[in-house]
């Protein structure tokens, strides 16, 4: 291998800010499900103490709004506020000789505050890094994904008008609404989570909540071959494609880690190109200097003012891109994608929901269809195999682990059949008796033909990275 492509395997390590360098030390903070059991108290019901502590920060909650000017305590440091609170809470158990402990007091002191200024009792789990996702069945009823796997956890919301103020605190900050008569509403929150929630009559049992978090620390390509979703050899060919503008799908299931891997690979795209990126909710953190960042918008309550993706992507046409970012193809504005990939636009890269390769090409096939024109089945695949190169095929095992399980490269038509040949990919041997997924990479012993292209560009890989049989490195 070539000096030049070790230029690009430093690209990827480079420290961006102090917090890339090393580990994100975790918090701990402390989700007690509910199927946990209270141990037995004489003469206590289940759960009175979490009531007892949950009815006095309600109470005192409603004599702050009362008695304190709430505007001028808000502009406060948050250090300072909490200091003000932590006194006023202190004199009102006192007054009101509530029998809470030290702990339950700063608790308690915490959570008013987090209702002030926060989310409530969605702060802790925002604070969380391991939580990837935050779902909500009613106010009563919440699920969290942490490490891949799904687990209830406990949120002590009152009750359904808590949640929903909750909602509405959320929605509020960015410029939307959700009321009975637009009961559903998807917006980015502040710190660029993914926010979705269905409000009665749609949530018939209550309204519902799903929080995709937006990660703050960017996975590097090294950073996922340390943890085991891709080997290197896989990664440098990878980076090395993107390098030499190799138009990239990169498809997988709901919670796969599509932007995860776009992002890593995102890093590869030389720093002299103008990219353009669309998406519904910003989530993408390329790292170049000239990026320009699009983002959809939903009609108004008179249903006037929307902007789908596909007028993002005619738009971006007119914005001399290099490269357009399609953050999630998943309708009608596939076919300006493609028609953007074999008009001078090679390299742009876009995520697609599909569980295989062959399945990534069928839902590009719909998505064309879906655009009305008279295009014969010939013409929609010949489009579609001449503009996309390589096909990265994400997987999240039962386990709770996401890998890359293949990397396909598109060759062309024979016929009326479009042609894919598999590079990569991950062989399961087995489980573990804690259900644990067992398995190794390999290469299926086939060349990509873009090996010339990048021999040309002086970047050259050892011939055992694609020994058939061969488990990668």
């Amino acid at each position: 291998m070539t000096s030049r492509f070790s230029t690009l395997q430093n690209r990827d390590v480079r420290p961006l800010k102090p917090a890339d360098a090393a580990p994100v030390a975790h918090h701990a903070v402390v989700i007690p499900t509910i199927r946990k059991a209270s141990p037995p108290k004489p003469d206590t019901t289940p759960g009175k103490s979490a009531n007892k502590v949950l009815d006095a920060r309600v109470r005192i909650h409603r004599l702050l709004l009362e008695e304190i000017n709430l505007v001028a305590l808000e502009r406060l440091p948050k250090e300072e506020m909490r200091r003000q609170v932590q006194e006023f809470v202190s004199e009102k158990t006192r007054q009101e000789r509530m029998a809470i402990n030290t702990v339950e007091l700063e608790s308690l002191v915490d959570d008013i505050v987090d209702e002030m200024v926060g989310l409530g009792p969605l702060e802790p789990l925002l604070k969380d890094p391991d939580i990837n996702d935050i779902l909500i069945n009613g106010h009563q009823n919440c699920f969290v994904e942490k490490r891949g796997k799904l687990q209830q956890v406990h949120i002590p919301f009152k009750d359904e008008a808590h949640l929903l103020r909750i909602i509405n605190k959320i929605v509020a900050a960015v410029g939307r609404r959700v009321d009975e008569s637009q009961p559903m509403v998807d917006a980015r929150m502040l710190d660029g989570s993914r926010f979705n929630a269905a409000i009665r009559p749609v949530g018939v049992d209550g309204p519902l909540v799903s929080i995709r978090k937006f990660s703050k620390n960017k996975l590097g390509l090294h950073k996922l071959v340390e943890f085991g979703a891709i080997t290197q050899n896989m990664a440098e060919v990878l980076a090395a494609a993107v390098h030499a503008r190799k138009t990239t799908i990169i498809s997988g299931g709901t919670g796969t880690g599509k932007t995860t891997m776009l992002n890593a690979l995102s890093a590869f795209i030389p720093e002299d190109e103008r990219l353009i990126t669309i998406e519904d909710a910003a989530e993408l953190q390329l790292q170049q200097p000239h990026v320009a960042r699009m983002e959809t918008r939903p009609a108004n309550i008179e249903g006037h003012g929307e902007l789908k993706q596909r007028d993002l992507v005619k738009n971006a046409l007119r914005m001399r891109p290099d490269r357009v970012i399609l953050g999630e193809c998943r309708g009608e504005e596939a076919f300006d994608m493609l028609q953007a990939m074999n008009t001078g636009h090679e390299g742009s890269m876009a995520t697609i929901h599909a569980n295989t390769p062959r399945d990534a090409i069928s839902r590009l096939e719909q998505m064309l269809g879906m655009t009305g024109m008279p295009m014969t089945v010939q013409s929609i695949r010949s489009q579609i195999a001449s503009a996309l190169d390589l096909i990265v095929q994400l997987t999240r095992l039962s386990d709770g682990k996401r890998k890359v399980t293949s990397v396909a490269e598109v060759t062309g038509m024979e016929g009326d059949v479009i042609q894919m040949q598999e590079i990569f990919r991950f062989v399961r041997t087995g489980m573990e008796a804690d259900g644990t997924i067992l398995g190794h990479y390999e290469a299926t012993g086939i060349r990509p033909r873009f090996l010339e292209d990048l021999r040309n560009m002086g970047i050259e890989f050892p011939g055992k990275y694609f020994e058939p049989g061969r488990p990668q490195e």
